[in-house]
């Protein structure tokens, strides 16, 4: 079966579904999420993608990321995915929510309502290697200026979503 995404209006209302790979060819508004982990240090758990990904592989991003599936709360969409990517479970909250168009060089758009999703953890996860190479925890200041210095080590969402959750953890 394919994977679905749904479809939403700017205000996150649901309009219909969509295969994702036709979602990401259209560039068609769609619902996402985007889990960021924070352990005791306030280090964030960053996750190299796969290689053999489609897009954006062995790039640095947000500790998980995915689309929620018909029926199912952004909370519980980010643990499942969580679970799925990195083997563990933790409580999360939303932080925010909003909409970015991200291009990619192998013609795919995300264009995406993202809800941001927080939780805390520190042990080490057992990663999926089907959806991940590896794993670390960064400073928050040192993902901020690794970002300006070595931007093409990071997904191009990361680079967009990581600016506002920045700024909202450090208000």
């Amino acid at each position: 079966m394919k994977e679905e995404v749904i479809l939403v209006d700017t205000s996150d209302n649901p309009i219909g579904t969509m295969p994702k790979m036709e979602a990401h060819e259209k560039a068609a508004l769609h619902r996402a999420f985007s889990v960021f982990i924070i352990n005791k240090e306030g280090q964030l758990m960053l996750q190299q993608r796969a290689l053999h990904k489609y897009h954006s592989p062995g790039l640095w991003t947000n500790t998980c990321c995915s689309h929620q599936r018909l029926g199912e709360t952004n909370l519980e969409a980010g643990a499942r995915r969580l679970q799925e990517e990195m083997g563990f479970e933790t409580p999360l909250e939303e932080l925010f929510s909003f909409i970015y168009k991200a291009p990619f060089d192998n013609g795919l758009t995300e264009h995406e309502l993202d809800h941001i999703l927080l939780g805390y953890y520190d042990a080490v996860p057992e990663i999926n290697e089907e959806e991940v190479a590896s794993w670390k925890w960064m400073d928050l200041e040192q993902v901020a200026e690794e970002k300006k210095t070595k931007p093409e080590n990071y997904t191009v969402w990361f680079k967009i979503i990581f600016d506002r959750f920045y700024k909202h953890i450090k208000a």
